[in-house]
C-alpha cells in the first residue's frame, strides 16, 4: 500500500536525521502535522520518546525512523530516487 505524500515527506526528514532522530518541534516547523507524526508512529514506521535536559528540566519529544519506515520509503523510491 502506497505511503501518502505527507507521510513520505516526514519519513524522509526522519531518515535524513539518522539514528538520533529529530524533535517534534522541528518537524512541525518543516510543515509536518502532529497528525501525520501520530499516523507514522501508529503504523510502526517511526518511534517517539521524551528527552529531559537542562535546568529546569525541559522535555522534548524526539522521533526516529524505524527499520520498517526505511523499508517503506525505499520500496517507494526506486534506486533511492525521490518520486
Amino acid at each position: 500500500m502506497p505511503i501518502p505524500p505527507d507521510q513520505r515527506r516526514a519519513l524522509r526528514h526522519l531518515a535524513w536525521n539518522g539514528p538520533d532522530g529529530i524533535t517534534e518541534g522541528l518537524l512541525i516547523l518543516h510543515g509536518i502535522s502532529v497528525e501525520t507524526l501520530a499516523e507514522l508512529i501508529k503504523a510502526g514506521l517511526a518511534t517517539a520518546h521524551v528527552e529531559r535536559s537542562g535546568r529546569p528540566k525541559v522535555a522534548r519529544t524526539v522521533l526516529v525512523i524505524t527499520d520498517a519506515g526505511r523499508v517503506a520509503i525505499n520500496q517507494e523510491e526506486p534506486d533511492g530516487q525521490s518520486q
